[in-house]
């Protein structure tokens, strides 16, 4: 009994080094910045020009790219996709498309924003460009073109790919364009919930949504190269402040973390002016 009792006590220890280590062994790298969303002036910065994985914020210029599609009338908000066999088998999360399936392209905005379904980018790209391969070299001439210096994009939804980086500088550009060129499609990532066609969904940043003063939009990320990362947007007495932030330990902490940063953001516009 008292060897079993050992035994048990080694593996025990064992075990708890393995997390340990493993936990921290990880841990993804930290960027994060904060901009005046007004003029895209930086307030705060933290290794904002390092290349990361940007997990889910890829999503930031796929639906850019959707975006301006619309606008320049090449494809129509109730146009319909047939879901492709790659874009079905995409990794979760996903909305749950179905190999043939037909579904319209505002549903699959609406998925790709709030939930960050990766069938749904997949889907889209292959809609916009033929074939995601074809999607990912616009991706890469439109970074370019908005002033992301330091990304290169590998897919359309973000899932850990070698050489499909970015950085928090440059998602914070891609953010910013989304609310300077597209500001009747911006909300989008401050809706709750929303009907995708084949259910009803609800948006993954809802927590920081509902209990951060201003919040007014949000996009989540996560793998595990890039941890847990996210841009938000938030708005009081008419100013109005860009946080992005990679690499956070955990869906709690990376809120308080972007909490944090956005309350200092619009403390420097308070004291310095804007």
């Amino acid at each position: 009994m008292f060897v079993g009792a050992k035994m048990k006590i080694i593996l025990g220890t064992v075990v708890t080094f393995f997390l340990l280590f493993n936990s921290v062994s990880f841990a993804a790298p930290y960027g994060a910045i904060v901009m005046n969303a007004e003029n895209g002036e930086v307030l705060h910065c933290e290794e904002c020009d390092t290349k990361l994985h940007p997990a889910g914020l890829t999503k930031l210029l796929t639906l850019y790219i959707v975006f301006s599609k619309i606008e320049n009338d090449e494809i129509s908000l109730d146009e319909n996709v047939e879901v492709s066999r790659k874009a079905s088998a995409e990794l979760p999360a996903k909305l749950g498309l179905m190999p043939g399936q037909k579904i319209r392209i505002r549903y699959l905005l609406r998925a790709t924003g709030l939930m960050g379904s990766n069938d749904t980018s997949t889907a889209l790209a292959e809609h916009v460009s033929g074939s995601e391969a074809e999607f990912s070299k616009l991706m890469n001439l439109t970074a370019k073109q908005l002033g992301m210096e330091n990304s290169s994009f590998l897919n359309a939804h973000g899932l850990t790919q070698t050489g499909h980086l970015s950085t928090v500088r440059d998602m914070a550009i891609a953010f910013r364009a989304l609310y300077v060129d597209f500001p009747d499609y911006f909300h989008l990532f401050g809706r709750r919930t929303a009907n995708a066609g084949i259910k009803k969904i609800r948006h993954n940043g809802i927590r920081f949504l509902a209990n951060y003063r201003g919040a007014d939009a949000f996009k989540h990320g996560y793998t595990r190269a890039a941890g847990y990362t996210a841009a938000a947007s938030a708005e009081r007495g008419g100013d109005r402040i860009f946080t992005v932030v990679f690499g956070g330990r955990s869906i709690a902490t990376r809120n308080r973390q972007v909490a944090r940063l956005t309350d200092m953001g619009f403390r420097m516009l308070v004291h310095f002016g804007r």
